[in-house]
């Protein structure tokens, strides 16, 4: 089994009818589309099905869904640098995936050609990592930098962790859960470092945690890599509290601590994935009555603009009577936010 990266293939595989191709090539022509195998031999599964199979309900963009829903733009001050809060900074060597997620807050630059680092950009990135103190972590994502060839990634690792400031490397990656095989000894080897190095791996059903996908952590795990998990509170695929639970219990039976519970950001053409924060607290409020401290992330809402991510609990969140919500945001300013679902 190959990928698949375009309507023609859909078709050909039975995933979508020939009376959809025609909007789903218009999705295509916006949004990138991939499948790997690993994702492919488990489309039967709808929770995985809905995550990557696009839909024509992505061509609904309402008016208030943004292109740069969390303003990572704002916070570039050069090519593949985003320096949100002080002393992190991500950096983007490339924005191609093995998978396309229909709901992912970059869709607008994943599998953009020209969005991949030059040698020479890359050097001007690290060189802003070098020049800026302050910086204590570094956080490789994009794209999904395990997409890169392990002597690629190593070349960076290396010079990344070359530089005396900076103590902590962190990698956000779907490969462990779309493309396991991805997961050999030299990319082990690449990965095993003087300074910590985590990975965030990004998962949002256990259904997600198939033998191949158990079989690549259990690598990474003897390997002593920590690793944490993000997923993104999504509704129809994990918008319950037995399904949020049994994916955070499933992640923890395996050594991964889940990290962060995402509020859908605000991106173009994904309303129907979106659940109301109303709902997304009441839900992460009742876990905490059944779930174990380990298996329980935080629940966190990017603030539109590149404000930042805030805890979706009172501290930061309270509701109006207007049926929005006052968001105190990581500046101490108060910001509106609705949900536009």
């Amino acid at each position: 089994m190959s990928y698949i990266r375009n309507t023609h293939a859909l078709v050909k595989q039975g995933l979508i009818s020939e009376e959809k191709s025609e909007a789903i090539t218009k999705v295509a022509e916006k949004f990138q589309i991939s499948l790997s195998p690993e994702v492919l031999a488990n489309m039967d599964k709808a929770e995985i099905r809905e995550q990557y199979l696009p839909s024509e309900k992505e061509l609904d963009i309402k008016e208030q869904e943004l292109n740069d829903p969390i303003g990572d733009q704002k916070f570039t001050p050069i090519k593949g640098i985003t320096h949100r809060y002080p002393d992190r900074v991500l950096l983007k060597p490339l924005h191609t995936c093995s998978v396309y997620c229909r709901f992912c807050f970059r869709r607008e630059k994943v599998g953009q050609a020209e969005e991949i680092l030059s040698q020479n950009e890359l050097e001007h990135a690290l060189q802003y990592i070098r020049k800026n103190k302050n910086i204590w972590e570094v956080i490789l994502t994009g794209g999904d930098p395990l997409s890169l060839s392990p002597q690629k990634l190593g070349a960076i690792l290396d010079k990344v962790e070359a530089i005396a400031h900076v103590k902590v490397i962190r990698i956000h990656t779907r490969i462990p859960l779309v493309a396991p095989e991805k997961i050999s000894a030299s990319l082990l080897n690449v990965l095993d470092r003087e300074k910590a190095l985590y990975l965030i791996l990004h998962c949002n059903s256990h259904k997600e945690l198939t033998e191949n996908v158990r079989l690549g952590i259990k690598k990474l795990c003897k390997a002593g890599l920590p690793l944490l998990s993000q997923s993104v509170l999504l509704k129809n695929i994990n918008d319950s509290v037995e399904k949020l639970e049994e994916l955070f219990r499933s992640l923890v039976e395996i050594r991964i601590r889940p990290y962060y519970l995402h509020h859908p950001d605000l991106a173009q053409g994904t309303s129907h994935f979106r659940v109301s924060l109303e709902r997304g607290r009441q839900i992460t409020s009742d876990l905490r009555k059944s779930l174990s401290g380990i298996a329980q992330p935080l629940y966190v809402l990017d603030v539109p603009g590149g404000l930042g991510k805030v805890p979706a609990g009172g501290e930061f969140i309270q509701a109006t009577e207007d049926e929005a919500w006052k968001i105190r945001t990581i500046h101490d300013t108060f910001v509106d936010y609705q949900d536009y679902l």
